[in-house]
């Protein structure tokens, strides 16, 4: 029979995204609902190896859902990844009657929390919290829909200069692994060409299409590039290419980098979060262990972590056909 569960604790960890706060302000306040003491852990695992901590009351998280970034402060562990490391996180939390954890962070931070879980008998649950939406088992990860909207606003105002001067901006967005940000941005703000990890165009196809706008009458155009891009170039070498092919455009290069992890997240991330919160109790005081909560067809669902890490996403091949079509 599983343990009763008197204490939960919390925390957010990898790369910041818009509504974190939003899930620790459910996560705590759920916590109080069903009479369940909540500490909040500050810098991720970091935080509880080093028994850094606070406890979190419904007050303590007022005024918190509309910010960004996170109240806990996140960072990356190197401590953790070392059996030493998850022994004085046990302990700490052995120490302070801590019976289950819940993971707001990406694929790496529910990799740590499964191993950890597995060695120690910790119950943990992970609620999805980063800007790339690339994680199995969920439709839609806490920070992405804020993400989008601010990557569309920048290349709006971009627009609007590309425009006026018949120039042709590169604008790199994030998305190492993964293409969502881009596609996604890309068909919102109208891009002529949109470059990610999942498809690679090539070179020559790019400035084919670039050329058949040109033809077309368009004086001005966007290239949206994800991070990681399977060009094999930079986006500042891209330009350069391009340059050398279609020197009549007058090119331009902006990153937008670690302005899309910031600002107040949009209504869609504070309720996604809100109910993947609430949620990651009610699962743990279920007796429900070592899964992460996520969103499908507009339904709270739980996958196992250890699905999620083996897990792989999809890119939407539908709107990479409309983003075809839309270019003309």
């Amino acid at each position: 029979m599983p343990k009763k569960i008197k204490t939960i604790g919390v925390m957010t960890s990898g790369g910041d995204a818009p509504g974190m706060n939003a899930a620790i302000r459910a996560v705590v306040r759920a916590c109080a609902y069903y009479d369940v003491k909540c500490l909040g852990f500050y810098r991720g695992y970091q935080g509880i190896i080093e028994n850094d901590f606070i406890e979190l009351s419904p007050r303590s998280v007022k005024n918190i859902i509309n910010k960004g970034g996170t109240i806990l402060k996140s960072a990356r562990s190197d401590d953790f990844r070392k059996k030493e490391g998850r022994e004085k996180a046990y302990e700490n939390l052995k120490v302070n009657d801590v019976d289950a954890l819940v993971l707001i962070g990406g694929d790496g931070t529910f990799t740590g929390g499964l191993i950890f879980s597995q060695e120690f008998d910790i119950p943990v649950v992970g609620i999805p919290g980063t800007i790339d939406n690339d994680i199995h088992g969920t439709q839609f990860t806490i920070g992405y829909d804020t993400a989008l909207n601010t990557v569309v606003e920048a290349i709006d105002k971009i627009r609007d200069t590309a425009s006026s001067h018949n120039r042709l901006f590169f604008v790199e967005v994030m998305g190492r692994d993964a293409g969502f940000i881009a596609l996604n941005s890309g068909v919102g703000a109208g891009a002529e060409e949109i470059l990610i990890p999942e498809e690679n165009i090539g070179l020559d196809s790019l400035v084919d299409s670039l050329k058949r706008s040109k033809r077309s009458g368009k004086t001005s155009s966007i290239v949206v590039v994800a991070e990681g891009d399977r060009t094999g170039k930079s986006v500042f070498e891209l330009a350069e290419y391009v340059k050398q092919h279609m020197p009549e455009y007058n090119s331009r290069v902006t990153v937008l980098g670690h302005l899309q992890r910031g600002g107040s997240p949009s209504c869609f991330d504070r309720v996604l979060a809100s109910r993947l919160g609430v949620k990651s109790v009610e699962f743990l005081l279920d007796g429900q262990r070592d899964i992460m909560v996520g969103i499908e067809n507009t339904e709270i669902i739980a996958t196992k972590i250890d699905n999620i890490t083996k897990g792989s996403y999809d890119i939407n091949r539908e709107l990479l056909r409309i983003s075809d079509i839309l270019s003309i």
